[in-house]
């Protein structure tokens, strides 16, 4: 793709990217074959080659987003399926970001968009803020149709019926391998898993010092930046993500780490993009550091030595976009399924996003249902006793719609493995 802009907006680092992702488009159009969004509503500007033309003639010609550009933008889930179908190597990851920055720094939205926005940045990205409001929500839940916005609506509706406990397990603190030490491993507890489900990072830690890790909660570690990140706040997400950096390399420069595990992909490739969020910061050589030891728990897990077993259920892998296309791992979680003795299948269009996308499902609730059920249809045909996934916001959107149980891929590890049963298939 050609592009025009001038030597002084190449200066600008984040246009130089941008102008370099633009020039390796070849206007192909594969990736309109695996785009969820083009996909249900089949237009041209729903797809990524319909944003792309979009972002860039938005920042060739240096203007402020516009109301088409933003509802276009805003509708793309960030699934990354584009990334693994591109035949030129069109990093879209990095334009989406940079173009949304772009967005929240020069189009004013409606005061409801504002203020739903504003009000998931400063409540999500807290642990104990979003325990509070999940209560709020499940009080109002059942009035939730006499609001007006859709938008509103979903936000009630993905309240868990149960809240779960705080876990202390998510403190700060150094979980002891059992026997030899093999690894040293930082585990990130995130900040929405740890409201939503703390199941998750219980089994985490039982599994890895089971199997040799000795596993660090770093104090001062928290978010990723994620939510933030994928609405454009540019400034919010590098705050919380500088809090991991320094977080992670202090335990580093005080007793090493092997790898800083991460059991919510999402986050996972958010951390693994630290290097080229930072690369032009002061924190650059840290947060390439960290990054380049960033990995999903099945990543770890495969390095380790996790006892061959006989399981009697059939588990539907669901792979989370964020794992599959974003940090391109798809078939490590079923591989360790298989390999502890679960008859593993997946369903149709597994390449498909469930249309969680991190707060997607709340902000395009219409798309992301629509998304839901699809997936929901495709895994049901399977027939399967238990859904597994690596994702807590996969894990909450599935979960909603199926009469099977769905839990994380490394709950089902843990049990497999002498953990207790994931409290999800005992109800």
């Amino acid at each position: 793709m050609q592009t025009q802009f001038s030597q002084e907006q190449l200066r600008d680092p984040a246009i130089a990217r941008a102008n370099e992702i633009l020039r390796s488009c070849v206007h192909c159009g594969f990736c309109t074959a695996t785009c969820p969004t083009y996909a249900v509503l089949g237009d041209e500007l729903d797809s990524p080659r319909g944003r792309i033309y979009l972002i860039k003639d938005m920042l060739e010609n240096d203007r402020p987003a516009d109301a088409r550009t933003v509802k276009h933008l805003d509708r793309c889930l960030s699934c990354l399926a584009c990334m693994t179908t591109c035949p030129s190597g069109v990093h879209y990851m990095h334009l989406i970001d940079h173009a949304r920055v772009h967005v929240e720094k020069t189009y004013k939205r409606p005061l409801m968009d504002r203020f739903l926005r504003w009000t998931l940045a400063r409540i999500i990205p807290h642990p104990s803020r979003f325990r509070l409001a999940l209560f709020g929500a499940k009080l109002a839940r059942p009035f939730r149709h006499l609001l007006p916005d859709p938008r509103l609506q979903a936000m009630l509706e993905m309240a868990p019926k149960q809240i779960p406990p705080v876990s202390r397990n998510d403190d700060a603190q150094v979980f002891k391998a059992k026997g030899e030490r093999v690894k040293r491993v930082a585990l990130l507890t995130g900040c929405a898993q740890k409201a939503l489900d703390t199941d998750i990072n219980d089994a985490t830690i039982r599994l890895l010092t089971r199997l040799g890790c000795e596993v660090v909660v770093a104090k001062g570690a928290g978010c990723c930046g994620a939510i933030t990140h994928h609405m454009g706040k540019e400034r919010d997400s590098h705050a919380s993500a500088a809090r991991n950096i320094r977080a992670w390399t202090g335990e580093m420069a005080d007793e090493g780490l092997d790898a800083i595990v991460i059991n919510t992909s999402g986050c996972g490739t958010t951390v693994k993009d630290y290097g080229h969020m930072f690369r032009m910061d002061p924190l650059a050589d840290d947060a390439a550091k960290i990054a380049g030891i960033a990995m999903d728990v099945s990543e770890l897990l495969m390095q380790l030595e996790l006892p061959q077993g006989t399981q009697n259920l059939r588990v539907a892998y669901h792979a989370a976009c964020s794992l599959q296309h974003g940090q391109q791992i798809k078939t490590y979680p079923k591989d360790l399924l298989k390999r502890v003795g679960f008859e593993v299948v997946e369903p149709r269009d597994s390449h498909l996003c469930c249309g969680s996308a991190g707060t997607y499902n709340l902000l395009q609730p219409e798309i992301s249902k629509e998304l839901k059920s699809r997936k929901i249809k495709n895994i049901s045909e399977r027939s399967p006793d238990v859904v597994a996934a690596g994702n807590i916001g996969c894990i909450m959107q599935i979960g909603s719609g199926m009469t099977v149980p769905v839990v994380h891929t490394v709950e089902l590890l843990d049990w497999a493995t002498g953990g207790p049963m994931p409290p999800k298939l005992s109800i």
